[in-house]
């Protein structure tokens, strides 16, 4: 039996992961990568499937800063919410159950961005993921240090 069957049989067990306090955890979904359009804006979809408490995909991938263009649907049968990372100030959109929003983020810089649903005790049960901003730091941010090694 693999550890992902061993997973879910033991969520069906339980009822589902909505039933128990478990929350997922980040790295143990799934990876996708934002769709980049001819003018540079990148757009994705992320989504909170029925009965599962984590967002689908779990890490979200952007080739490079800029805006992104982004569809956060709710397929649970619960109110969840997302609190998203931007240039600024964070963006808030409220889920109800088998719900769609969208939100524009602007992301300048790379680095791991965190985003997830403050609505009830959401985050503590797994209600959490991350935007991941790829590419290198523009000049004038980088500090004045010598050279460090890379993997």
């Amino acid at each position: 039996m693999t550890i992902a069957q061993e997973r879910e049989d033991l969520l069906a067990e339980l009822g589902g992961q909505n039933r128990a306090t478990i929350g997922a955890v980040l790295g143990s979904g799934s990876i996708a990568k934002a769709t980049e359009r001819a003018d540079g804006t990148m757009e994705a979809t992320i989504r909170i499937r029925e009965d599962a408490m984590t967002w689908e995909p779990g890490v979200l991938i952007m080739p490079h800063a800029g805006i992104l263009e982004l569809t956060i649907i709710n397929d649970d049968k619960n109110t969840h919410a997302c609190l998203l990372p931007s240039n600024g100030d964070k963006q808030f959109i409220g889920l109800l159950n088998h719900s769609k929003g969208t939100a524009t983020l602007e992301l300048d810089g790379p680095g791991c961005y965190w985003y997830g649903s403050p609505a009830g005790n959401d985050e503590g049960r797994g209600l959490t993921a991350a935007i991941v901003v790829t590419g290198e730091v523009p000049p004038e941010a980088k500090l004045d240090r010598p050279a460090q090694p890379r993997p």
